[in-house]
């Protein structure tokens, strides 16, 4: 059973408390069934918002101290439109008033703007700049990888990943991972998560929901990474 930091079980608390984290049985577009289901658009008030970019924050400068895959330092949080841009925002925030890490701030429109200043990205230039993209939670990816290749075309240098929940599954293929595909793309050790689905698993077991933790455990055993 994995130990969890006081910023991953207030995330977890609070997200339950708002029903954007639920325990149940729901169909995913993989069609698998799963136990649990992540809802970050939810994560729309004061208090969700303010533990969640408070679990960011904190992932950043913690990866960024570790010895074993040290996160890099970088010059601009990314967040994709359009959930992204309040995580990114109250998030580079909390880097500043809590960890005097001071970094800019870069989002990315649906359509480009024809007017005003114009074009697809808002916030400080990306060019030349080392980049960390933010994301809630991977599926197939395709959202992250767009993000990826927005901030690249824009000349940005994508360093790493930050997401809030890791599924930790198996592929449809049986095989691999999404934030391995991701690593592929931005590195080693790069793509960091506030929360597993082993730290889900340890907060059920802490609390004793034992129908959701059979169900949780069932799962992971059919698709978890080993």
């Amino acid at each position: 059973m994995s130990v969890l930091a006081a910023y991953q079980s207030d995330l977890i608390q609070h997200a339950m408390e708002i029903g954007a984290l639920k325990f149940g049985s729901f169909t995913l577009k993989s069609g698998r069934i799963s136990p649990y289901f992540f809802n970050a658009a939810l994560l729309s008030s004061g208090p969700i918002l303010a533990a969640l970019s408070a679990a960011y924050a904190a992932t950043i400068v913690a990866a960024q101290a570790s010895a074993d895959t040290p996160f890099p330092i970088f010059d601009v949080l990314f967040g994709p439109a359009y959930k992204g841009i309040p995580f990114a925002a109250t998030t580079a925030l909390v880097l500043h008033t809590r960890h005097d890490v001071a970094v800019g701030l870069a989002y990315d429109r649906k359509e480009a703007k024809d007017h005003g200043e114009g074009g697809m990205m808002v916030g400080v230039p990306v060019a030349g700049k080392k980049v960390v993209v933010l994301d809630d939670v991977m599926t197939s990816g395709k959202a992250v990888r767009g993000a990826i290749d927005t901030v690249r075309s824009h000349g940005g240098d994508v360093v790493g990943v930050v997401q809030c929940l890791d599924r930790e599954e198996v592929g449809q293929d049986g095989t691999g991972s999404t934030v391995q595909e991701i690593e592929g793309l931005v590195g080693k050790g790069r793509v960091q998560s506030i929360l597993k689905m082993r730290d889900l698993i340890s907060w059920l077991e802490k609390h004793g929901m034992d129908e959701e933790l059979a169900a949780m455990k069932e799962y992971w055993t059919k698709y978890g990474l080993k």
